[in-house]
């Protein structure tokens, strides 16, 4: 039985090819929800919605965000709408006192539907409607996402981290933004100068994320800070896997990163954005998978491949070499 953390598009890339190596029907999945919203009242869980989407086979493989040749006439109608009424687009937070008032799962990071600055096409929005509704109804939000993976048919046992509410906020000149105004709607313009994972010290991982914690443990090439962090900022979890097996395999090649604002992320949180950073910020792993070009030395064993991930067939190689890396601590997976 394996664990994989999963945040961004990382670990989900490594997810395609993953049963080259391990066997996905004894895996878990536990995604990060620091990155969640309330849009226009509905609760958007991207991280968990990637891997939700990839394993039901509906995900756009092109984005690694929302499903496969999804229409987005509600998205465009809003926009339309906002227009035609002279309303500023988004991003557009809901007032102050709303921030931490209402559903729980929800504090910090709400926003207005009017013009949304999110993209959720149609299909998409049919699973954040079915969410939030049964949230409503008093089901945890890990009760939900068993549901939600139940109608998609998901091979993996998928978690979101926490039941409890955490917002990834990033702190910049101009002032705080949930990381997904800082991404999506910024596109990562303003300078990072620090991060903040607002909720972490009250929240805690939910017993099933705990006993997944006790199997080896597969950090994939995922963001550091903002999908792997938000989960470490729990209390619990560090300590939970420095009792496990932990092979990471770095988002760098060096000092390059393959894709996302993970380096401008590092930097703003005092971090070397490198994979000697990567190594830094994650003492309790046991070893890790690195890019043959990737001339770092580390203090602990490593196994080197071509980490690149474009397709399952790269996700099957770096996935043998994580098992690789596994063998070379001692640890038994499957």
């Amino acid at each position: 039985m394996v664990t994989f953390l999963a945040g961004g598009t990382g670990t989900p890339k490594l997810l395609d090819g993953a049963d080259a190596a391990f066997d996905l029907a004894e895996a878990t999945v536990i995604a990060n929800t620091g990155d969640d919203v309330e849009l226009g009242g509905l609760l958007v869980c991207p991280d968990v919605d990637t891997v939700l989407f990839y394993g039901g086979g509906v995900l756009d493989t092109e984005t690694w965000w929302g499903i496969a040749g999804d229409t987005t006439a509600t998205h465009e109608e809003l926009h339309r709408l906002a227009d035609a009424a002279g309303l500023d687009g988004g991003p557009r937070y809901l007032p102050d006192d709303a921030q931490t008032a209402g559903r729980d799962i929800a504090r910090w990071r709400r926003f207005s539907g009017v013009a949304e600055f999110m993209e959720i096409g149609d299909r998409d929005r049919a699973v954040h409607v079915t969410r939030t509704s049964l949230l409503d109804e008093g089901r945890s939000l890990t009760e939900v996402t068993r549901t939600l993976a139940d109608a998609f048919d998901l091979t993996v046992d998928l978690l979101p981290m926490s039941d409890n509410p955490v917002a990834t906020i990033v702190h910049t000149p101009e002032g705080e933004m949930h990381f997904q105004e800082y991404w999506v709607h910024r596109r990562a313009d303003p300078e990072v100068r620090d991060v903040e994972f607002r909720g972490a010290a009250a929240a805690t991982p939910t017993p099933a994320v705990r006993e997944a914690l006790s199997d080896p443990v597969v950090i994939g090439p995922s963001n550091p800070v903002t999908s792997i962090g938000p989960m470490l900022a729990m209390d619990g979890v560090a300590a939970a896997l420095e009792s496990t097996p932990v092979v990471a395999v770095s988002p760098f090649v060096g000092r390059e990163v393959f894709s996302g604002p993970a380096a401008e992320l590092m930097a703003g949180v005092g971090r070397d954005p490198s994979t000697a950073g990567v190594a830094a910020a994650y003492p309790f792993a046991d070893a890790f998978v690195l890019d043959d070009a990737d001339g770092t030395d580390l203090d602990r064993p490593t196994v080197r491949t071509d980490t690149r991930i474009d397709g399952s067939d790269d996700a099957a190689r770096v996935a043998r070499a994580v098992e690789s890396a596994f063998r070379k601590i001692g640890a038994e997976v499957r």
